[in-house]
């Protein structure tokens, strides 16, 4: 293993770092999903990829039964957490040219806030395009670089939430949790970037972002309504 990838290992391993979505995560994800699965026949197959310890995949399995559920993650401890949720999980890296699955076998693959913490973002979208079915659907979630309050903080020079120097600590932003993030997009470059590998964005929404400071939070919700300067880019996409 190459020093850099022993070093991601470790840190996904410490259990120190949050391995669950939260429930506003979860409930927004399942929101999503159940969206897209109206009208589509059961049972369909729905690829949580980064499933963490699968506290959103068991909310969206109940919100959503009769269709069949795979997660996938590299980290063990998440992977037993999972398990023990009744999830059936799947260890793969995620960012590997392959997915442990069939071409073209799965309906939804969701990406909830994951692409951010890969090394290899080009390699995983590749591999979701191939194991989705003709027309399926990739359901993903990001911290946007452009959000509102990034970009006062940079005029400020003061470094962007949700961006990262080190995974030793917290550097020049705001915040004190590591969250591993070492790719930050905005709506623009993840637009382009989905379509550069055969995906053809549906609908890109804005979401809230859960530690915005109470007094903050009305604006928040406010730059939902304009996707480039919300806080959370939620994009649903279909495979063409």
């Amino acid at each position: 293993m190459m020093p850099a990838a022993h070093a991601l290992s470790e840190f996904y391993e410490d259990p120190a770092v949050p391995a669950s979505s939260g429930p506003d995560r979860a409930r927004r994800q399942a929101a999503m999903l159940a969206e897209v699965l109206r009208g589509v026949r059961a049972p369909a197959l729905i690829v949580d990829v980064g499933c963490g310890d699968g506290f959103a995949t068991e909310i969206a399995a109940k919100r959503n039964p009769g269709h069949r559920f795979v997660g996938l993650d590299w980290s063990a401890g998440s992977l037993a957490a999972a398990r023990n949720r009744g999830i059936s999980a799947v260890r793969a890296s995620i960012d590997a040219p392959s997915l442990p699955l069939a071409p073209a076998s799965a309906d939804v693959v969701v990406m909830s806030e994951v692409i951010e913490h890969l090394v290899d973002t080009d390699s995983a979208i590749e591999a979701a395009h191939l194991v989705l079915k003709p027309g399926g659907s990739l359901l993903l979630s990001t911290p946007n670089l452009a959000s509102w309050y990034n970009r006062g903080l940079l005029a400020l020079g003061i470094q962007p939430v949700f961006s990262e120097v080190s995974l030793r600590g917290v550097f020049g932003r705001p915040g004190s949790q590591v969250a591993g993030h070492l790719h930050m997009f905005t709506k623009r470059a993840l637009v382009e970037f989905l379509g550069a590998y055969g995906f053809s964005c549906a609908r890109v929404a804005g979401a809230r972002y859960h530690d915005v400071p109470a007094a903050l939070r009305p604006a928040d919700r406010l730059f939902c309504y304009w996707p480039s300067a919300a806080s959370i880019l939620l994009v649903h996409a279909r495979k063409t």
